[in-house]
């Protein structure tokens, strides 16, 4: 399957990214570029986004990009550091890097900016192991 295929078929069956109102803005081997808007009910008591959102938008970047090449992939380890709050209304961009890869694992690194000033918000580091099972072509219609 096409790098696109294939996170377009993860999406489809992600519920929790779908809540999180991810929007897919590229995809290519090793990398992918998502956007979202953050939404009141992703604020904390501070009245800033849960530290939680940014890194689950960067997992879900980590995912989508690690299974692009054609194998599937799960982390095994990952880390995040926030630089900036986020308010209501934030639109921020994660954009995910291939830095290493073995016959086994992947190393990506993921940047989160807000969207209209560029500054970045937070920068997440992900370790996947690459299992042997391919995202198989699907079958066609007959």
């Amino acid at each position: 399957m096409a790098p696109q295929q294939i996170v377009e078929t993860m999406y489809a069956n992600d519920a929790f990214s779908q809540w999180l109102g991810i929007e897919i803005v590229a995809v290519g081997v090793g990398t992918a570029v998502l956007r979202m808007t953050i939404r009141p009910d992703m604020t904390n008591g501070f009245g800033i986004a849960h530290g939680g959102i940014s890194y689950s938008l960067a997992d879900s970047a980590l995912a989508f990009a690690s299974n692009s090449h054609g194998r599937m992939a799960v982390s095994i380890e990952t880390a995040i550091s926030h630089t900036a709050a986020l308010k209501v209304g934030d639109v921020v961009v994660a954009r995910a890097e291939l830095e290493h890869l073995s016959h086994k694992t992947g190393l990506y690194r993921v940047a989160i900016v807000r969207e209209e000033l560029g500054d970045l918000v937070a920068v997440f580091k992900g370790t996947v192991y690459r299992k042997e099972k391919e995202w198989a072509n699907p079958t066609p219609a007959s």
